[in-house]
């Protein structure tokens, strides 16, 4: 069954044992945020709290919407479930997925007249950010962050392009945000079409949206590609989106809190610091970043508000970030001739690995006759995609080892990677500033050095490889599926 809001996921995990509704009042300052911390360090189910003890009712918050799960076999049950999978799928297959559908024609939005998030409207002087129950979530934090898993909208002047991303978004008072708008971000284009107008950017942030508009937020796409049509094209059916009151935009008409307004870039405020994806909370001054002045918010009757306690992995920067990234590469990777088996950010090195694995025949698939020349090729691709300018690693191993295995990754960059030879060097390339080990020079010039490790068999093996010594790998066929179908026989359970 499509889950077209957010209740019917709650509803879906709910029957799956991933959803902890917590009745007892919560402090919105620290509280919440170290009880989503746990809940994402240890696999808990995604905690629902219906009670704050330093806020007024009439709200709710869902913790880890995207997190991992410790249940055997649904550890990416919210990401399945949320791209309308089977729950048990894997983070591959997930990939492959996502990949399979951005060869799909799009299938673009569909406008409707009304939406439940009307039922509470507030416009001009009356708005009032600070009734929604907006988390201190870090300690450390330079503030309260509203927007953590949220849709922002905005469109070109022109209306040729409509961009939905995800960007963090800090309150400054009652009818003013800020965040970081980065020009190279599709956001940050969008604005500075309009501030080359003159004039600021309207936006629209959707909040508590249907589950699969984040991932699709998330993923990396060309610039000039509208993701509202993307999303459509994977879950085989049109996103419902609806007029906004203030700014003409279209919103996804599942949201639980609507906010509109317009973004001035030449009001800066000071915003930030605030613990992100690489698992740290920057030493940086505070920024001083762009403004946005909101003119109407509107909200569900017991409007449900999505957190994410960005930070050490796994959370929904490495979920609904790493996976769409995995597939946008591993599509680019195959699309300029590559045979990539796959393409895999694992969830654990917070943005900053790729494994990219290929067959034994690579060399006859993609014509490249040296290890070394197809990790360079595959560093030239990588480090050049929008999807890859956030990553400063990349492994490049045989398919016979398993990326999503982290056992298996170890194992195999440790005994293939050669401590000097094969590697391609790329000394000086753009780097995303949030990286966590740049050094102020790198964050200022915003560039660094990467690598793709080179981890595939000597070149003089051939496609020789040696057998791996492992129950699977290791034994006939027959033998295995002996052992497994006799394991309780011998006293195992």
């Amino acid at each position: 069954m499509p889950l077209t809001d957010l209740r019917l996921f709650i509803e879906a995990l709910h029957g799956l044992g991933e959803i902890q509704e917590i009745g007892a009042p919560v402090s919105l300052d620290l509280e919440l945020g170290a009880i989503i911390r746990r809940c994402i360090e240890t696999g808990a189910p995604a905690p629902l709290f219906n009670a704050f003890s330093d806020h007024p009712g009439g709200f709710r918050v869902l913790g880890a919407p995207g997190g991992t799960s410790a249940q055997p076999g649904l550890e990416l049950v919210r990401t399945a479930l949320a791209l309308e999978l089977p729950p048990t799928t894997g983070g591959l297959a997930i990939v492959e997925a996502i990949t399979a559908s951005l060869d799909k024609p799009a299938i673009d939005p569909v406008v409707v007249d009304d939406a439940p998030v009307f039922e509470n409207t507030v416009t001009g002087a009356a708005v009032d950010l600070t009734a929604l129950p907006v988390p201190l979530l870090h300690y450390g934090d330079g503030g309260r962050y509203l927007n953590t898993f949220g849709c922002i909208v905005a469109r070109m002047p022109d209306e040729t392009w409509t961009n939905w991303s995800i960007a963090r978004m800090m309150v400054i008072d009652g009818q003013r945000l800020s965040g970081i708008v980065a020009p190279e971000q599709h956001l940050g284009m969008v604005a500075k079409a309009w501030a080359d107008l003159g004039k600021p950017m309207p936006f629209a942030l959707a909040l508590g949206v249907e589950p699969a508009i984040p991932f699709i937020c998330g993923m990396p796409l060309p610039a000039h590609v509208d993701e509202g049509g993307r999303l459509g094209a994977l879950l085989g059916r049109a996103i419902r989106t609806v007029p906004c009151r203030t700014v003409d935009l279209e919103a996804p008409a599942s949201a639980e809190v609507l906010i509109e307004g317009h973004l001035h870039l030449d009001e800066l405020v000071v915003e930030g610091p605030m613990g992100e994806f690489a698992g740290y909370i920057p030493l940086d001054t505070p920024a001083r970043r762009p403004t946005y002045r909101v003119s109407a918010i509107s909200h569900r009757d017991n409007a449900i508000l999505p957190v994410v306690v960005a930070g050490e992995p796994a959370e929904e920067n490495h979920t609904a970030w790493g996976l769409p990234s995995s597939a946008q590469l591993l599509h680019e990777l195959r699309q300029s001739g590559i045979p990539a088996t796959t393409a895999w950010i694992p969830l654990q090195s917070a943005l900053h690995w790729l494994v990219v694995t290929v067959p034994r025949d690579w060399r006859r698939r993609s014509g490249v006759g040296e290890s070394e020349a197809l990790c360079r090729r595959i560093g030239q691709i990588v480090f050049a995609s929008k999807a890859g300018a956030v990553i400063p690693k990349v492994i490049v191993l045989n398919d016979d080892v398993d990326p999503t295995d982290l056992k298996e990754l170890v194992w195999a960059f440790a005994t293939r990677c050669h401590p000097l030879l094969g590697h391609a060097v790329f000394d000086d390339i753009e780097a995303a500033p949030l990286l966590a080990y740049l050094r102020k020079s790198e964050k200022v010039s915003g560039h660094t050095g990467k690598i793709v490790y080179n981890c595939l068999a000597p070149d003089e093996w051939g496609e020789a490889l040696p057998m791996r010594a492992s129950f699977r790998h290791g034994y006939p066929a027959e033998i295995v599926d002996r052992v497994r179908r006799r394991w309780s026989e011998y006293g195992f359970s």
